[in-house]
């Protein structure tokens, strides 16, 4: 496994980050403790979450099934770098989402209970909120930081205007501010070259593309198709969409000898700005 620094930081992380978004609502507790035990055995150390992953309000149900893992012992928490969202609604209540002081703080100490660690290494804004002030967002993050219970801060569907807003406030707090930006990138969706990695690129965050397969697009589909496989109406739907492309594609990967996969994920992985794709 290689490994790269995430964005300027000094922390390395694999070049391959573990999504977990589908442990508990598809993947049982017993398959995803599996798969992370595995995924440690490859050399991947970066595993990525949300503490709205679980698809049931409020319990964090992906986290509670990352923080048995860690409990299990054997190095587990200290060999891996963990990064968890906060933004998605917690609750009922007005003041269970999004990033004001309150929930930031709140479901902070939330993750670290259910995740069963003293601090979380990654802690990403899930989504932008355009009604909190900057000044209130890094100071709740600043404090996170400063009590030891977060060590790096990212960002995740941003666009370049709020990285570079973002940055110009952390910056004038003397504050390290966002270190990576996750974002929906692939052979069938580059609207982000346009302006948030000509951002990333000039604040040295580094990225972190998820769905690198576009859903399964990009992992030979229409082969599949042919040997019998049948997708749901809306993936036919979407796959409608770019058909003559994926012919192309795919025609391509057989001229070379490669897996459609391989030479998606070897795609993002030769863009210099890109840290790790989730898997």
């Amino acid at each position: 496994m290689e490994y790269k620094q995430l964005g300027r930081t000094g922390l390395k992380v694999s070049r391959f980050c573990l999504g977990t978004m589908n442990f508990g609502p598809h993947t049982t507790e017993e398959d995803s403790h599996a798969t992370m035990d595995h995924a440690l055995e490859l050399g991947i150390n970066f595993f990525d979450t949300a503490n709205v992953y679980g698809r049931k309000l409020g319990e964090g149900i992906t986290e509670q099934i990352i923080g048995r893992w860690f409990a299990k012992g054997n190095g587990r928490r200290d060999k891996t770098v963990i990064a968890t969202k906060v933004y998605g609604r917690m609750g009922n209540g007005p003041n269970e989402s999004r990033l004001s002081a309150y929930h930031i703080r709140r479901a902070c100490e939330e993750s670290l209970r259910r995740l069963e660690t003293d601090h979380i290494d990654l802690y990403q804004m899930h989504h932008i909120a355009r009604e909190v002030p900057w000044e209130e967002i890094w100071q709740a993050m600043e404090q996170l930081v400063f009590q030891g219970k977060v060590v790096y801060i990212g960002s995740s569907n941003f666009a370049g205007w709020h990285i570079a807003q973002a940055q110009c406030i952390a910056s004038q707090r003397n504050f390290m501010g966002l270190v990576c930006e996750q974002s929906l990138y692939n052979l069938t969706e580059r609207s982000i070259e346009l302006e948030v990695i000509p951002a990333c690129r000039h604040y040295g965050l580094g990225l972190i593309p998820y769905s690198p397969l576009a859903g399964g697009m990009l992992g030979g589909i229409l082969e599949k198709e042919d040997k019998g496989r049948r997708s749901s109406e809306q993936d036919q739907k979407a796959i409608e969409k770019v058909r003559p492309q994926l012919d192309q594609y795919e025609s391509l990967c057989k001229e070379i000898g490669e897996k459609p996969a391989d030479v998606a994920l070897a795609w993002l992985l030769s863009n210099p700005i890109v840290t790790a794709p989730i898997l």
